[in-house]
């Protein structure tokens, strides 16, 4: 059998797969002989091991356990239950990948009846030792017991009322030992037994529940969240205890190397005098700023200004470390990679690199292209936000603006959502339980809790806009109202949240678009030396497309002409066309759409001058032009001359039970040629025209879409040559062009070498294709896939993520087959797929020449392209 349990002196940084990121780094702290107090950690294989023998723990792994634990009471001289001198522990969990809030800690643990005196007498402390034993029983009340923490919350403010104490450290030790009968009678009352007295039991209790904690709801979410694993578990960490609650010569803080908010290269975080570490993170006092522990421990200080730099330097990357000050002396209780805002990520990567820390790569791979949203997206206006009457003034725990109608609760948060609405989350404190809520909302607001409370660190991992600690406001969570000054609001009331500046505003707050510079710049110019795969955008204006480029876009893959026609003055012509009984009624239609056509095209070329532009040709079935209710069709009747009778008619002969498989794609230029003519005659003519004013070479990219025969491609194809070669002898011009298709029909993939030889590009558009290889209707199956992803029968909704097991298999077999009969095939995807990371990454490896996305998510695709190439070049 291997080994299950490892002394802090026995590992390293490298050993995270085994033992959680905690306790390696604990480790690794250890190695390089920083303070860290002494323990063990109990793997990861060992938490596999619980659930596969029915939620036991072996053994073997119990005498593992026992044996570090007679090293830990040989190093720290102290023993476990000893009524002298007892050795007490924390019990934290440590997965493998950061997991904020989401898992359980036990601090004090090895107190009782009989070591909390002994606790009192060795520190000549009652207060410290029964706070202690008090809190210790309230954490393993909630994580062993189950039972929830509110029932002992009631039991601790009780006694805070009755002897009018404003703060906790206000209690006395006799308020302290009331409460500690008060929540002994708790748990007899809800497990039918008393609270455990024997240290050794707590102990195997303790690391059971952390194991039990690893599938709680709220990790299970956070995982699902964050694409890790659940076959990982999570090791234990039992660490000898240091204590921040041992009086004014003591404390507890969380800091980080530089400012997760803004990335600015100081220390950054709170602590606390007098507490302990849970203290700080569950936002139950109001901590102070870090610098300012320099006044109250100057010493302390300066060594932890040490050790803070020790750390980055050795770990090259910004840090989170949690720390105790007992007695006047330091103690490091974790580090770990922080979790930082898409600004302070983009700056701290920059910086380092010009610090020499790290290379240009590391600093590209570090930026999670998702996060790259939190910078695309509106912020307040400068003077509407002037404008705005101001509720409140909180901490600006994670930087944005939001705004939306207010819920209490992260179920009422979800369900408004849901409906439809915007949301902001307000609550005394955020928990982990209401991480679900956390997700749905647009930003969150707490009355408690600081910079580094469990609200502040979730919603700046998650991008959300959270403004924290606002004690101005009373929420009522029950009475589901929120009460500021004289003003009181009641669910469903709008507020607007700046979560760079900490204020509250009354009301929606008008937005505008950000400006992207700086560090911004340098780190995507870096992506752009990187990559292979170039960055298209899917755009059918010249506003989108104008937006597309400014954030980088190479080239438009995919211009949707049928955008285009349902503005007001176009509607009645394409109408026309589409009910039209003879060639000659739908030309005279066309006649008129051509000029608005042209008009449209001339707009994305000037745009986009002679970066390549990729126009599809009409797509969607022609029943989606016409109106869809009797009013609308009155409407027709009255404003064409046509009788209402003939056009309800002609919608319903129009009708198809399965449109999105019927009279559609290339199937409307087989069947009405006059169509493609004219759309290949305001292509041309708008580039010629283009290229002239512009003195720009423009090579037009037309794209026959939903083809599945070589036949059929070859039939529009015919069709486009002839009407192109017209309008290039017509002006005199000697203007290129080329004509592709896009695969999004399976039989199109399975016979793409044959297409092949008709085609000069290949467009997958994976939006049809994965429906129409899932036979999933993307439509009307939302809610299925869902169900499907939550039950893990999907491991992603296919139509977000490529499914790279089929679609994915289409698309390879498609590629190699292109690229056998036109080696020089240009490659392309324009489905949603374009800017999703992933997908991207499967994209670079398939050897596709560029991908095609929304405005908006050009700049992730950029960083996404990068790391492929980086992550092909380490394989």
């Amino acid at each position: 059998m291997g080994k299950f349990v490892y002394s802090f002196s026995e590992g390293s940084k490298d050993m995270r797969s085994l033992l959680g990121g905690k306790g390696a780094n604990l480790a690794e702290m250890t190695r390089i002989g920083l303070p860290v107090p002494y323990g063990f950690t109990v793997t990861t294989e060992a938490c596999t091991r619980y659930y596969e023998e029915n939620q036991m723990i072996g053994e073997d792994i119990i005498g593992e356990i026992y044996e570090k634990l007679a090293e830990l009471e040989a190093v720290t001289e102290k023993k476990f239950g000893d009524k002298e001198n007892p050795l007490l522990v924390s019990v934290r969990s440590g997965s493998v990948f950061s997991m904020p809030g989401m898992m359980d800690t036990i601090l004090n643990l090895g107190l009782n009846d009989e070591t909390v005196e002994s606790l009192a007498k060795l520190t000549e402390n009652d207060r410290f030792a029964y706070d202690s034993y008090r809190r210790f029983i309230q954490m393993f009340g909630d994580v062993v017991l189950e039972i929830p923490k509110s029932e002992f919350d009631v039991i601790f403010d009780g006694q805070k009322e009755k002897v009018g104490a404003a703060f906790d450290v206000d209690l006395t030790t006799d308020d302290l030992k009331e409460i500690i009968v008060g929540y002994k009678a708790l748990v007899k009352k809800a497990v039918g037994r008393d609270f455990p007295q024997e240290p050794k039991d707590q102990l195997m209790e303790a690391i059971k529940a952390v194991f039990r904690s690893w599938n709680n709801d709220r990790a299970i979410l956070y995982r699902k969240l964050n694409r890790i694993s659940d076959k990982l578990g999570t090791a234990v960490n039992v660490q000898s205890m240091v204590f921040g609650n041992m009086g004014d010569t003591s404390g507890t803080g969380v800091a980080f190397t530089r400012d997760p908010a803004t990335g600015n290269n100081q220390l950054y975080g709170e602590f606390l005098v007098n507490a302990q570490g849970e203290d700080v993170v569950a936002g139950i006092r109001t901590p102070k700023p870090i610098a300012e522990m320099a006044e109250a421990f100057p010493e302390v200080y300066k060594d932890f200004e040490r050790i803070a730099e020790i750390l980055e330097k050795h770990y090259k990357d910004m840090q989170d470390m949690e720390f105790t000050v007992e007695r006047g002396k330091l103690f490091m209780l974790q580090t770990r990679a922080a979790k930082r805002t898409a600004v302070s990520a983009i700056k701290v990567a920059v910086d380092m690199v010009d610090e020499g820390l790290i290379t240009k790569e590391t600093a590209v791979e570090r930026i999670d292209p998702a996060q790259i949203d939190q910078l695309l997206h509106p912020t307040f206006d400068t003077k509407a936000e002037k404008t705005a009457e101001v509720l409140a003034k909180g901490l600006p725990a994670s930087p944005g603006a939001a705004t939306g109608k207010i819920y209490f609760t992260a179920s009422d948060a979800e369900a408004a959502v849901e409906s439809g609405e915007k949301a902001i989350l307000v609550r005394q404190e955020t928990s982990p339980e209401d991480l679900a809520g956390m997700v749905a909302a647009e930003g969150i607001l707490t009355a408690r809790g600081g910079m580094t409370s469990h609200a502040a660190v979730v919603a700046r991992g998650m991008g959300k806009c959270c403004v924290a600690g606002c004690s101005e406001i009373i929420v009522d969570e029950s009475g589901k109202t929120l009460t500021i000054g004289d003003d009181r609001l009641e669910e469903g009331d709008y507020i607007s949240l700046n979560g760079s500046t900490g204020t509250v505003y009354r009301g929606q707050i008008a937005t505008v678009q950000p400006e992207l510079s700086g560090d911004f710049g340098m780190i995507m110019s870096w992506a752009d030396e990187i990559r292979k795969l170039k960055v298209r955008t899917n755009a059918d204006n010249p506003k989108d497309a104008a937006q597309a480029l400014a954030f980088g876009a190479e080239g438009i893959g995919l211009c949707r002409t049928e955008h285009m026609f349902f503005e007001e003055e176009r509607i009645p012509a394409i109408r026309q066309m589409i009910l039209a009984e003879t060639e000659e009624e739908r030309r005279t239609a066309l006649a008129k759409l051509l000029p608005f056509q042209k008009s449209d095209f001339k707009g994305m070329y000037e745009v986009m001058e002679d970066k390549p532009v990729t126009i599809r040709l009409l797509d969607p079935p022609l029943h989606e032009f016409l109106p869809q209710t009797e009013e609308d069709t009155r409407e027709l009747a009255a404003h064409t001359g046509i009788p209402y009778e003939k056009l309800a008619q002609a919608a319903s002969e129009l009708h198809e039970f399965n449109p999105m498989l019927g009279h559609r794609g290339c199937r409307l230029a087989v069947t009405y040629p006059e169509i493609a003519e004219m759309q290949t005659r305001a292509i041309m003519e708008a580039a010629i025209e283009v290229a002239a004013e512009k003195g720009v070479d423009i090579v037009p990219e037309i794209m026959i879409p939903l083809v599945g025969s070589k036949a059929e491609i070859a039939d529009v194809k015919a069709t486009v040559v002839k009407t192109a070669d017209a309008c290039r002898e017509e002006a005199g011009s000697q203007m290129k062009y080329h004509i592709g298709t896009m695969i999004e029909v399976p039989r199109a993939a399975l016979t793409a070498d044959e297409i092949a030889e008709e085609a000069e590009f290949f467009s997958f558009g994976t939006n049809d294709l994965t429906q129409m290889t899932f036979g999933f209707s993307r439509d009307d199956t939302g809610k299925l896939i869902k169900e499907y992803v939550d039950k893990g029968i999907l491991l992603d909704d296919p139509f977000q993520t490529i499914d790279q097991d089929g679609v994915g298999l289409l698309v390879q077999m498609a590629v190699e087959k292109g690229r056998q009969t036109r080696p020089n095939i240009k490659l392309g995807i324009c489905g949603e797929h374009g800017g999703d990371p992933r997908s991207i990454e499967f994209c670079h490896r398939t050897g596709l020449d560029y991908v095609s996305c929304s405005p908006y998510r050009v700049p992730i695709a950029r960083i996404a392209a990068a790391q492929a190439a980086i992550k092909d070049v380490e394989k």
